[in-house]
């Protein structure tokens, strides 16, 4: 074989493997606008490409999500009525962003003019390869998703498990939340008596009457925070808002209202 075949065969091979690099690129943005808006437009998770995570909102009548493809990859999802405040819902260890879809509350507050937005966090739901966040920076992760979506002012509601994630914020960010909505979330013993008192945050505490572990530990410390009101969910357990969902959607509307 000649060396000029050779090398044109090596000058072949080549291109071929950049033009496969290439394609491998660029076919997963080549569209994105179509599949993320059809994605929320039927209630589905849509993908936050910048940190892996994955959300999933209810539909305002006569709203159209929007995507833009800038420095930051999502600019917004959807938006809130005049004069609503916007939401974030996280979730407890054992559930993820579609408990808010099954249990109805991402339409009940779409419905209500609120525009809100369920986070899978880093390892559960649609985010389970998501790098794991370290403790010190979970309050800054919370804010980049709140920064990243431009939510405005968020009420962040929070049970169980991402308490790890939500106190940190309220402790040392609450001036970026409009309402804090904790339902027997882990970690209140992690903070004193004066880091409560210093929050200033609306706070609605919400807990099962049965439930006497978490519900009753993290009450204790909660109510040291000067804005709070405190719910408990009759005939409910540790995922109260799972035992007694009526109850805890009017409490919740009621708080939203108040913030107005």
């Amino acid at each position: 074989m000649s060396l000029n075949l050779i090398r044109n065969r090596i000058a072949f091979l080549i291109v071929g493997l950049l033009v496969s690099v290439l394609l491998y690129l660029l076919l997963p943005a080549m569209h994105p606008e179509k599949s993320f808006t059809a994605d929320l437009l039927e209630g589905k998770v849509a993908v936050l490409p910048e940190s892996n995570v994955s959300l999933r909102t209810g539909r305002v009548e006569g709203d159209s999500p929007t995507f833009y493809r800038e420095a930051v990859p999502i600019q917004g999802i959807g938006a809130s009525k005049s004069g609503r405040c916007e939401i974030l819902l996280l979730h407890g260890h054992s559930l993820s962003s579609k408990t808010w879809q099954d249990l109805g509350t991402l339409s009940l507050l779409s419905e209500h003019g609120y525009r809100a937005v369920a986070l899978d966090l880093p390892g559960y739901g649609g985010s389970l390869e998501s790098r794991a966040v370290p403790e010190k920076e979970r309050a800054g992760y919370v804010l980049r998703i709140i920064e990243t979506l431009r939510i405005k002012k968020p009420v962040l509601i929070s049970p169980s498990m991402s308490g790890l994630y939500s106190l940190p914020l309220l402790l040392q960010h609450g001036d970026w939340l409009k309402g804090f909505v904790p339902i027997a979330p882990v970690g209140t013993k992690s903070y004193t008596t004066e880091q409560y008192k210093l929050v200033q945050t609306p706070t609605l505490i919400v807990y099962g009457e049965k439930d006497t572990n978490l519900g009753t530990q993290s009450l204790e410390n909660l109510v040291k925070i000067p804005t709070h009101t405190v719910v408990a969910l009759k005939d409910a357990k540790h995922a109260c808002y799972l035992d007694n969902p009526t109850a805890f959607h009017k409490t919740l509307l009621d708080f939203l209202d108040k913030l107005k």
